[in-house]
């Protein structure tokens, strides 16, 4: 008997970089890609929100994107939100890292990626809703304002560790959105890699009228767009067309 057909991703490949207790990115992303494109994943330290974890993360891009280049993508990520959106300075420190590492192939960092899908979609004033503690929350919201988009109104769950992010249902992400529902919001952002947010985004899109982003939609709609693969990818908002 011949089992299910494989999908190597011929057409195009996908580096992720992604925090050690993450459970949920790799899954997402998978179930969000199109056919003919596939993820190659590797991990660096990092089981929290807190800030000594999240600097050495960005502290060792440079190793993690070099062992991707080795499998040749098409383009490299880094895929921690909180990470690339601690601090301008940070997010130069992991932009240089995957640079140096990537030896010539094309990168790019979650927090570009939320900024360049919000702006695809032309979204200036939004609604930021997490499930980090307040302080993760605030960085967040002020890294946003500094690139021109207007946080109407920002929401966390006080949660700080990747494990109990991951237990959370996509449930909990739809009632804290409809808890903070504003009528000035031209998208809602719902922030973490960690999080069981794909299944929230059609739901949300209908019962808001507001498109919704989410950190790992955001990747592979910006994974595809470098790539060259850029399609209709049905099921998860209008960001990916569908």
């Amino acid at each position: 008997m011949t089992g299910a057909a494989i999908d190597y991703g011929d057409e195009a490949r996908i580096g992720v970089i992604v925090p050690s207790g993450n459970v949920v990115a790799e899954a997402e992303t998978h179930a969000m890609l199109p056919a003919g494109v596939r993820a190659l994943f590797t991990r660096l330290p990092l089981r929290s929100t807190a800030e000594a974890e999240l600097l050495a993360m960005a502290a060792q891009a440079e190793g993690a994107a070099a062992l991707l280049a080795d499998a040749l993508p098409a383009v490299i990520a880094f895929h921690c939100t909180a990470a690339t959106t601690f601090s301008d300075a940070i997010s130069r420190q992991v932009g240089a890292g995957l640079q140096a590492g990537s030896r010539g192939i094309a990168s790019f960092q979650t927090g570009e990626a939320i900024v360049a899908a919000l702006a695809a979609l032309g979204a200036r004033r939004i609604v930021l809703l997490t499930p980090y503690p307040a302080e993760v929350n605030r960085r967040e919201a002020a890294y946003l304002e500094n690139r021109g988009i207007e946080v109407l109104a920002e929401n966390g769950l006080g949660i700080a560790t990747n494990t109990k992010m991951a237990r959370l249902p996509p449930q909990a992400f739809i009632d804290q959105a409809l808890r903070h529902r504003h009528p000035q919001a031209e998208a809602y952002f719902i922030s973490c890699t960690a999080i069981r947010s794909a299944g929230c985004i059609a739901p949300l899109e209908q019962a808001l009228g507001r498109p919704v982003i989410t950190s790992n939609q955001a990747l592979v709609w910006q994974a595809l767009q470098r790539c060259g693969a850029a399609g209709r990818v049905a099921g998860y908002g209008a960001l990916l067309g569908g």
